[in-house]
């Protein structure tokens, strides 16, 4: 008696190291994967959360810095935008008393929210005058931004430098004028 004793020893002990595996695959495994995911989303939405509340602690600083933006956008209008930008750089040019020798827009229209007027100024003078042209282009309230600045030595002694400069514009769609 003692071996079918033993046989169903082994019997029950296979059957509940079975019935283990199969509680662990079918029932243990996923509870955990959904544990985790479950604090994987717990932890994304207090992140959301917190930026909400940073959000609205910013309320009156974003709102006054998109009323700037607007205000300071370029105009809806094509000719009057390009007609303002030049403007800018001509008096920004006279200002730093620098010579201007080319100036070439290009409308970029990437959403139905905005468009981009993009600009190519090259220019030469001495590195203080195009430091006064930079500076006055940069504190303009004028809502363009310099993409990218190219100088170059124009002569050896590097008193005479060439600049290079691609600006953008921004154009608001859809918003009025509060000029």
């Amino acid at each position: 008696m003692q071996i079918k004793n033993r046989q169903q020893m082994l019997i029950i002990v296979a059957g509940v190291a079975i019935g283990l595996l199969v509680a662990d695959s079918l029932v243990l495994t996923p509870l955990i994967k959904s544990w985790k995911s479950r604090l994987v989303q717990i932890a994304d939405l207090r992140k959301k959360v917190d930026n909400g509340e940073k959000l609205i602690k910013r309320e009156d600083a974003l709102k006054s810095r998109w009323e700037l933006m607007q205000k300071n956008a370029l105009p809806n209008n094509n000719s009057l935008a390009e007609q303002q930008v030049l403007k800018a750089f001509d008096s920004w040019s006279q200002d730093a008393r620098i010579s201007v020798n080319s100036i070439t827009p290009q409308w970029k229209r990437d959403s139905e929210e905005y468009q981009t007027l993009e600009c190519r100024v090259d220019a030469s003078g001495t590195a203080g005058t195009l430091a006064k042209f930079l500076f006055n282009l940069e504190r303009d309230p004028m809502a363009l931004k310099i993409e990218s600045v190219e100088i170059n030595a124009r002569d050896k002694e590097g008193k005479n430098l060439s600049l290079g400069l691609q600006t953008s514009g921004l154009v608001l769609n859809g918003v009025e004028e509060k000029r």
